[in-house]
């Protein structure tokens, strides 16, 4: 085995091992009010994670949410090309699909109660943007 392959093994064992933070972009990477899809690596193997930037929502500063990009009603990786809106307070993105809604802050759907899209900690580190797999 040669060294660069020993250390590639190492390094997947690692972020198997624990719920390590992965720099998933940049912040010149997001769009503000939309959402962008990210590469990432859990303890349960690889993730499409769809990330949304909502720029000063509620007075709080910068807003991030990382939830499932895996739409469990079409069985497509699309949630990140959702439409990002507002219901009843809360921020929600709406399958570009069927048109469900899922809060961003838990990632439930607002039409079944049994479904819910899987959520991570994001973060920003300086420009960098970082999720916890």
């Amino acid at each position: 085995m040669t060294a660069t392959a020993l250390k590639k093994e190492i390094d997947m064992a690692d972020v198997q091992n624990s719920k390590a933070w992965q720099k998933a972009c940049t912040k010149d990477d997001l769009v503000a009010f939309s959402g962008i899809a990210a590469w990432l690596e859990t303890a349960d193997g690889p993730a499409q994670v769809a990330i949304f930037y909502l720029p000063g929502l509620r007075g709080q500063g910068d807003e991030l949410y990382a939830l499932d990009h895996h739409d469990p009603f079409s069985n497509a990786n699309v949630i990140a090309r959702g439409i990002v809106g507002d219901l009843k307070g809360a921020p929600v993105v709406a399958s570009p699909i069927y048109k469900q809604h899922f809060r961003l802050e838990d990632g439930q759907c607002l039409e079944d109660e049994n479904v819910k899209l899987r959520t991570w900690k994001i973060e920003f580190k300086g420009d960098e943007v970082w999720v916890e797999g």
